[in-house]
Protein backbone atom coordinates (compact mmCIF):
# COMPACT_ATOMS: atom_id res chain seq x y z
CA UNK A 1 0.00 0.00 0.00
CA UNK A 2 1.34 3.41 -1.00
CA UNK A 3 0.50 6.10 1.54
CA UNK A 4 1.19 9.82 1.30
CA UNK A 5 1.32 11.37 4.78
CA UNK A 6 0.94 15.13 5.20
CA UNK A 7 0.19 17.73 7.85
CA UNK A 8 1.65 19.64 10.75
CA UNK A 9 0.72 17.49 13.75
CA UNK A 10 3.95 15.53 13.79
CA UNK A 11 3.65 13.49 16.99
CA UNK A 12 0.50 11.52 16.05
CA UNK A 13 1.80 11.23 12.49
CA UNK A 14 5.01 9.59 13.72
CA UNK A 15 3.09 7.15 15.91
CA UNK A 16 1.04 6.01 12.91
CA UNK A 17 4.07 5.98 10.60
CA UNK A 18 5.83 3.62 13.02
CA UNK A 19 2.90 1.20 12.70
CA UNK A 20 2.96 1.54 8.89
CA UNK A 21 6.71 1.18 8.40
CA UNK A 22 6.28 -1.86 6.14
CA UNK A 23 4.23 0.22 3.69
CA UNK A 24 5.52 2.48 0.91
CA UNK A 25 5.45 5.96 2.52
CA UNK A 26 6.01 9.53 1.39
CA UNK A 27 5.79 12.60 3.64
CA UNK A 28 4.80 16.06 2.42
CA UNK A 29 5.39 19.00 4.75
CA UNK A 30 7.44 22.11 5.51
CA UNK A 31 11.20 21.96 5.03
CA UNK A 32 11.81 25.10 7.09
CA UNK A 33 10.39 25.93 10.51
CA UNK A 34 9.46 29.54 9.70
CA UNK A 35 8.90 31.49 6.50
CA UNK A 36 12.07 33.27 5.43
CA UNK A 37 14.16 31.21 7.89
CA UNK A 38 16.73 28.60 6.93
CA UNK A 39 16.36 26.51 10.09
CA UNK A 40 15.09 23.06 9.11
CA UNK A 41 11.69 22.13 10.53
CA UNK A 42 11.43 19.33 13.09
CA UNK A 43 9.25 17.29 10.71
CA UNK A 44 11.86 17.52 7.94
CA UNK A 45 14.72 16.47 10.22
CA UNK A 46 12.74 13.66 11.84
CA UNK A 47 11.29 12.19 8.65
CA UNK A 48 14.65 12.29 6.86
CA UNK A 49 16.27 10.52 9.83
CA UNK A 50 13.66 7.76 9.47
CA UNK A 51 14.70 7.30 5.84
CA UNK A 52 11.27 8.24 4.50
CA UNK A 53 11.20 10.38 1.32
CA UNK A 54 10.22 13.98 2.09
CA UNK A 55 8.72 16.51 -0.32
CA UNK A 56 8.57 20.15 0.71
CA UNK A 57 5.53 22.19 -0.27
CA UNK A 58 5.07 25.96 -0.43
CA UNK A 59 1.57 27.23 0.17
CA UNK A 60 -0.34 30.02 1.88
CA UNK A 61 -1.22 29.92 5.54
CA UNK A 62 -4.88 30.17 6.50
CA UNK A 63 -5.47 33.67 7.85
CA UNK A 64 -8.08 34.25 10.57
CA UNK A 65 -7.87 38.01 10.15
CA UNK A 66 -6.56 40.44 7.54
CA UNK A 67 -2.92 41.40 8.11
CA UNK A 68 0.02 42.48 5.97
CA UNK A 69 0.71 38.77 5.39
CA UNK A 70 -2.77 37.94 4.05
CA UNK A 71 -2.28 38.87 0.39
CA UNK A 72 1.27 37.41 0.03
CA UNK A 73 0.01 34.24 1.69
CA UNK A 74 -2.99 34.05 -0.64
CA UNK A 75 -0.72 34.43 -3.67
CA UNK A 76 1.20 31.30 -2.63
CA UNK A 77 -1.87 29.06 -2.91
CA UNK A 78 -1.51 28.33 -6.65
CA UNK A 79 2.06 27.11 -6.05
CA UNK A 80 0.78 24.73 -3.36
CA UNK A 81 -1.78 23.21 -5.74
CA UNK A 82 0.64 22.88 -8.66
CA UNK A 83 3.21 21.21 -6.38
CA UNK A 84 0.50 18.90 -5.00
CA UNK A 85 -0.54 17.83 -8.49
CA UNK A 86 3.09 17.07 -9.39
CA UNK A 87 3.69 15.06 -6.19
CA UNK A 88 0.47 13.05 -6.44
CA UNK A 89 0.96 12.25 -10.14
CA UNK A 90 4.51 11.15 -9.47
CA UNK A 91 3.96 9.07 -6.31
CA UNK A 92 0.46 7.73 -7.17
CA UNK A 93 -0.60 6.97 -3.58
CA UNK A 94 -3.41 4.56 -2.72
CA UNK A 95 -4.32 6.68 0.32
CA UNK A 96 -3.61 10.23 1.50
CA UNK A 97 -3.34 10.49 5.28
CA UNK A 98 -3.66 14.01 6.72
CA UNK A 99 -2.75 15.37 10.15
CA UNK A 100 -4.07 18.91 10.04
CA UNK A 101 -2.31 22.23 9.31
CA UNK A 102 -2.57 24.51 6.31
CA UNK A 103 0.22 22.61 4.58
CA UNK A 104 -2.04 19.55 4.13
CA UNK A 105 -4.92 21.28 2.34
CA UNK A 106 -3.57 21.59 -1.23
CA UNK A 107 -2.59 17.90 -1.16
CA UNK A 108 -5.98 16.82 0.22
CA UNK A 109 -8.08 18.90 -2.18
CA UNK A 110 -5.99 17.82 -5.17
CA UNK A 111 -6.17 14.17 -4.06
CA UNK A 112 -9.97 14.45 -3.88
CA UNK A 113 -10.09 15.81 -7.45
CA UNK A 114 -7.90 12.87 -8.55
CA UNK A 115 -10.27 10.44 -6.75
CA UNK A 116 -7.60 9.32 -4.27
CA UNK A 117 -9.20 8.30 -0.92
CA UNK A 118 -8.35 10.51 2.05
CA UNK A 119 -8.21 9.75 5.78
CA UNK A 120 -7.59 12.58 8.24
CA UNK A 121 -6.89 12.69 11.96
CA UNK A 122 -7.93 15.49 14.33
CA UNK A 123 -5.91 15.48 17.52
CA UNK A 124 -7.36 18.47 19.37
CA UNK A 125 -10.34 18.73 21.73
CA UNK A 126 -12.24 20.65 19.03
CA UNK A 127 -11.13 20.98 15.40
CA UNK A 128 -8.54 23.00 13.53
CA UNK A 129 -9.68 25.15 10.62
CA UNK A 130 -7.62 23.10 8.13
CA UNK A 131 -9.25 19.84 9.22
CA UNK A 132 -12.72 21.39 9.18
CA UNK A 133 -12.13 22.06 5.47
CA UNK A 134 -10.35 18.75 4.85
CA UNK A 135 -13.21 16.85 6.48
CA UNK A 136 -15.45 17.73 3.52
CA UNK A 137 -13.15 15.80 1.19
CA UNK A 138 -12.16 12.90 3.46
CA UNK A 139 -13.52 9.37 3.18
CA UNK A 140 -13.01 8.88 6.93
CA UNK A 141 -12.24 11.25 9.81
CA UNK A 142 -10.49 9.95 12.93
CA UNK A 143 -10.90 12.07 16.05
CA UNK A 144 -9.15 11.90 19.41
CA UNK A 145 -11.90 13.13 21.72
CA UNK A 146 -15.68 12.95 21.92
CA UNK A 147 -15.76 16.76 21.96
CA UNK A 148 -14.47 16.82 18.35
CA UNK A 149 -17.29 14.70 16.93
CA UNK A 150 -19.66 17.66 16.54
CA UNK A 151 -17.39 19.37 14.01
CA UNK A 152 -17.59 16.60 11.41
CA UNK A 153 -20.25 14.54 9.59
CA UNK A 154 -21.29 11.65 11.87
CA UNK A 155 -21.49 9.18 9.02
CA UNK A 156 -17.75 9.22 8.38
CA UNK A 157 -16.29 10.21 11.77
CA UNK A 158 -14.71 7.61 14.07
CA UNK A 159 -13.46 8.06 17.64
CA UNK A 160 -9.99 6.49 17.62
CA UNK A 161 -8.17 8.45 20.32
CA UNK A 162 -4.94 10.43 20.10
CA UNK A 163 -1.91 8.23 19.30
CA UNK A 164 0.64 7.87 22.07
CA UNK A 165 4.31 7.59 21.33
CA UNK A 166 5.45 3.98 21.70
CA UNK A 167 8.15 5.14 24.13
CA UNK A 168 5.48 6.45 26.52
CA UNK A 169 3.57 3.16 26.44
CA UNK A 170 6.76 1.11 26.82
CA UNK A 171 8.02 3.21 29.74
CA UNK A 172 4.68 2.91 31.49
CA UNK A 173 4.63 -0.86 30.96
CA UNK A 174 8.19 -1.16 32.28
CA UNK A 175 7.39 0.72 35.46
CA UNK A 176 4.18 -1.27 35.93
CA UNK A 177 6.13 -4.52 35.71
CA UNK A 178 8.68 -3.23 38.23
CA UNK A 179 5.88 -2.20 40.58
CA UNK A 180 4.22 -5.63 40.36
CA UNK A 181 7.47 -7.47 41.04
CA UNK A 182 8.30 -5.35 44.07
CA UNK A 183 6.69 -7.18 47.00
CA UNK A 184 5.70 -5.41 50.22
CA UNK A 185 8.61 -7.13 52.02
CA UNK A 186 11.08 -5.85 49.43
CA UNK A 187 9.54 -2.39 49.65
CA UNK A 188 10.03 -2.33 53.44
CA UNK A 189 13.64 -3.44 53.01
CA UNK A 190 14.22 -0.65 50.51
CA UNK A 191 12.77 1.90 52.91
CA UNK A 192 15.20 0.79 55.65
CA UNK A 193 18.16 1.05 53.31
CA UNK A 194 17.35 4.53 52.09
CA UNK A 195 19.56 7.44 53.02
CA UNK A 196 18.53 9.29 56.15
CA UNK A 197 18.51 12.51 54.16
CA UNK A 198 15.54 12.40 51.78
CA UNK A 199 16.26 13.08 48.13
CA UNK A 200 14.79 16.20 46.60
CA UNK A 201 11.75 15.64 44.36
CA UNK A 202 12.36 15.57 40.60
CA UNK A 203 10.94 18.48 38.58
CA UNK A 204 10.87 18.07 34.80
CA UNK A 205 10.52 21.35 32.87
CA UNK A 206 9.89 21.46 29.13
CA UNK A 207 8.63 23.90 26.54
CA UNK A 208 8.19 21.24 23.88
CA UNK A 209 10.71 20.14 21.27
CA UNK A 210 11.51 23.74 20.27
CA UNK A 211 11.57 25.00 23.85
CA UNK A 212 9.73 27.99 25.31
CA UNK A 213 11.53 31.31 25.71
CA UNK A 214 8.95 32.42 28.28
CA UNK A 215 9.35 29.30 30.43
CA UNK A 216 13.14 29.47 30.08
CA UNK A 217 13.11 33.08 31.33
CA UNK A 218 10.74 32.16 34.15
CA UNK A 219 13.13 29.42 35.26
CA UNK A 220 16.05 31.84 34.99
CA UNK A 221 14.35 34.29 37.36
CA UNK A 222 13.30 31.51 39.77
CA UNK A 223 16.34 29.26 39.69
CA UNK A 224 17.90 30.31 42.98
CA UNK A 225 14.78 29.01 44.77
CA UNK A 226 14.14 26.03 42.50
CA UNK A 227 17.54 24.41 43.10
CA UNK A 228 16.94 24.47 46.86
CA UNK A 229 13.66 22.58 46.55
CA UNK A 230 14.00 20.29 43.54
CA UNK A 231 16.25 18.19 41.40
CA UNK A 232 15.55 19.65 37.95
CA UNK A 233 15.72 18.39 34.39
CA UNK A 234 15.15 21.38 32.10
CA UNK A 235 14.76 20.95 28.34
CA UNK A 236 15.32 24.39 26.80
CA UNK A 237 15.28 23.93 23.03
CA UNK A 238 17.85 25.78 20.95
CA UNK A 239 16.28 28.97 19.59
CA UNK A 240 19.27 30.82 18.19
CA UNK A 241 17.84 34.30 18.62
CA UNK A 242 17.50 33.90 22.40
CA UNK A 243 20.49 31.72 23.44
CA UNK A 244 18.52 30.56 26.51
CA UNK A 245 20.60 27.40 26.94
CA UNK A 246 23.88 29.35 27.07
CA UNK A 247 22.49 31.94 29.51
CA UNK A 248 21.09 29.27 31.84
CA UNK A 249 24.32 27.26 31.71
CA UNK A 250 26.25 30.35 32.86
CA UNK A 251 23.71 30.96 35.62
CA UNK A 252 23.97 27.34 36.75
CA UNK A 253 27.65 27.78 37.47
CA UNK A 254 26.85 30.44 40.07
CA UNK A 255 25.04 28.03 42.39
CA UNK A 256 28.04 26.09 43.65
CA UNK A 257 26.98 22.90 45.44
CA UNK A 258 23.34 23.39 44.41
CA UNK A 259 24.28 23.38 40.72
CA UNK A 260 24.23 19.56 40.82
CA UNK A 261 20.44 19.80 41.28
CA UNK A 262 20.00 21.44 37.86
CA UNK A 263 20.52 19.51 34.61
CA UNK A 264 20.15 21.34 31.29
CA UNK A 265 19.30 19.70 27.96
CA UNK A 266 18.67 21.37 24.61
CA UNK A 267 16.87 18.35 23.22
CA UNK A 268 15.78 14.95 24.49
CA UNK A 269 15.21 11.77 22.55
CA UNK A 270 11.70 10.26 22.70
CA UNK A 271 13.06 7.57 25.03
CA UNK A 272 14.63 10.14 27.37
CA UNK A 273 11.45 12.21 27.37
CA UNK A 274 9.39 9.17 28.33
CA UNK A 275 11.80 8.25 31.13
CA UNK A 276 11.87 11.74 32.64
CA UNK A 277 8.11 12.12 32.39
CA UNK A 278 7.62 8.84 34.22
CA UNK A 279 10.22 9.53 36.93
CA UNK A 280 9.25 13.15 37.60
CA UNK A 281 7.31 14.05 40.74
CA UNK A 282 6.10 17.22 39.04
CA UNK A 283 6.10 18.48 35.45
CA UNK A 284 6.06 22.07 34.15
CA UNK A 285 5.03 22.35 30.52
CA UNK A 286 3.11 24.11 27.80
CA UNK A 287 -0.29 22.59 27.04
CA UNK A 288 -0.16 21.10 23.57
CA UNK A 289 -2.68 18.30 23.21
CA UNK A 290 0.00 15.61 22.73
CA UNK A 291 1.67 16.64 25.98
CA UNK A 292 -1.69 16.67 27.77
CA UNK A 293 -2.51 13.21 26.37
CA UNK A 294 0.77 11.78 27.65
CA UNK A 295 0.41 13.40 31.07
CA UNK A 296 -3.11 11.99 31.38
CA UNK A 297 -1.93 8.53 30.39
CA UNK A 298 0.91 8.61 32.93
CA UNK A 299 -1.24 10.26 35.62
CA UNK A 300 1.46 12.88 36.12
CA UNK A 301 0.85 15.90 38.41
CA UNK A 302 1.68 18.94 36.31
CA UNK A 303 1.68 22.72 36.19
CA UNK A 304 0.65 23.80 32.71
CA UNK A 305 1.43 27.23 31.25
CA UNK A 306 -0.56 27.35 28.00
CA UNK A 307 0.68 29.26 24.98
CA UNK A 308 -1.49 32.42 25.04
CA UNK A 309 -1.72 32.88 21.27
CA UNK A 310 -2.38 29.35 20.01
CA UNK A 311 -5.03 28.88 17.32
CA UNK A 312 -8.51 29.25 18.79
CA UNK A 313 -7.03 29.44 22.31
CA UNK A 314 -6.38 25.74 21.86
CA UNK A 315 -3.73 25.41 24.58
CA UNK A 316 -5.77 27.36 27.12
CA UNK A 317 -8.69 24.96 26.56
CA UNK A 318 -6.32 21.99 26.85
CA UNK A 319 -4.95 23.27 30.16
CA UNK A 320 -8.44 23.87 31.54
CA UNK A 321 -9.48 20.36 30.47
CA UNK A 322 -6.42 18.90 32.21
CA UNK A 323 -7.08 20.85 35.40
CA UNK A 324 -10.71 19.69 35.46
CA UNK A 325 -9.50 16.10 35.57
CA UNK A 326 -7.83 16.90 38.91
CA UNK A 327 -4.28 16.17 37.77
CA UNK A 328 -2.73 19.60 38.02
CA UNK A 329 -2.89 23.37 37.84
CA UNK A 330 -2.88 25.90 35.01
CA UNK A 331 -1.50 29.44 35.11
CA UNK A 332 -2.00 32.19 32.53
CA UNK A 333 1.29 33.41 31.13
CA UNK A 334 0.42 37.09 31.55
CA UNK A 335 -0.25 36.61 35.27
CA UNK A 336 2.83 34.60 36.21
CA UNK A 337 5.66 36.04 38.27
CA UNK A 338 8.61 34.08 39.66
CA UNK A 339 6.99 34.36 43.12
CA UNK A 340 3.66 32.90 41.92
CA UNK A 341 5.55 30.19 40.02
CA UNK A 342 7.52 29.08 43.09
CA UNK A 343 4.51 29.30 45.41
CA UNK A 344 2.37 27.19 43.08
CA UNK A 345 5.04 24.48 42.75
CA UNK A 346 5.57 24.33 46.50
CA UNK A 347 1.84 24.14 47.14
CA UNK A 348 1.49 21.32 44.61
CA UNK A 349 4.43 19.46 46.11
CA UNK A 350 2.97 19.70 49.62
CA UNK A 351 -0.36 18.32 48.37
CA UNK A 352 0.92 15.85 45.81
CA UNK A 353 -1.48 13.06 46.81
CA UNK A 354 -4.44 15.23 45.81
CA UNK A 355 -3.23 15.15 42.20
CA UNK A 356 -2.61 11.41 41.98
CA UNK A 357 -5.68 10.58 39.91
CA UNK A 358 -6.11 7.48 37.73
CA UNK A 359 -6.71 9.15 34.37
CA UNK A 360 -5.65 6.33 32.02
CA UNK A 361 -9.23 5.66 30.95
CA UNK A 362 -9.31 9.08 29.30
CA UNK A 363 -6.63 7.96 26.83
CA UNK A 364 -6.89 5.04 24.42
CA UNK A 365 -3.48 3.39 24.15
CA UNK A 366 -4.74 1.48 21.08
CA UNK A 367 -5.41 4.67 19.09
CA UNK A 368 -2.67 3.90 16.55
CA UNK A 369 -4.07 0.42 15.87
CA UNK A 370 -7.57 1.88 15.37
CA UNK A 371 -6.32 4.54 12.92
CA UNK A 372 -4.39 1.95 10.91
CA UNK A 373 -7.52 -0.20 10.79
CA UNK A 374 -9.46 2.74 9.35
CA UNK A 375 -6.78 3.25 6.70
CA UNK A 376 -6.83 -0.44 5.73
CA UNK A 377 -10.63 -0.48 5.49
CA UNK A 378 -10.64 2.58 3.20
CA UNK A 379 -7.94 0.93 1.06
CA UNK A 380 -9.95 -2.32 0.81
CA UNK A 381 -13.03 -0.38 -0.22
CA UNK A 382 -11.03 1.33 -2.96
CA UNK A 383 -9.64 -2.03 -4.17
CA UNK A 384 -13.11 -3.55 -4.32
CA UNK A 385 -14.32 -0.71 -6.53
CA UNK A 386 -11.49 -1.13 -9.06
Amino acid sequence: MKILVTGGHLSPALSVINELKEEDLLYVGRKYALEGDKVFSLEYQTIKDLGIPFFSITTGRLQRRFTKHTIPSFLKLPFGFSQSLYILKRFKPDIVLGFGSYVSLPIIITAYLLKIPIVIHEQTLEAGIANKIAGRFAAKICVSWNSSMRFFPKSKTILTGNPLRKEIIEENQKSSIRDIRLSSVEAQAQDKNQKSEAELPLLYITGGSLGSHFINNLVKDSLSQLVKNFQIIHQTGDARQYKDFDDLMKLREEFGENSKNYALKKFLSPKETAEYLKKADLVVSRAGINTVTELLFLGKPSLLIPLPFSQGNEQIKNAQFFKRQGLGEALEQKKITPEIFIQTLKKMLNNLNEYKIDSKDLVDKNAVVKIVEVIKNVYKKKKNKT
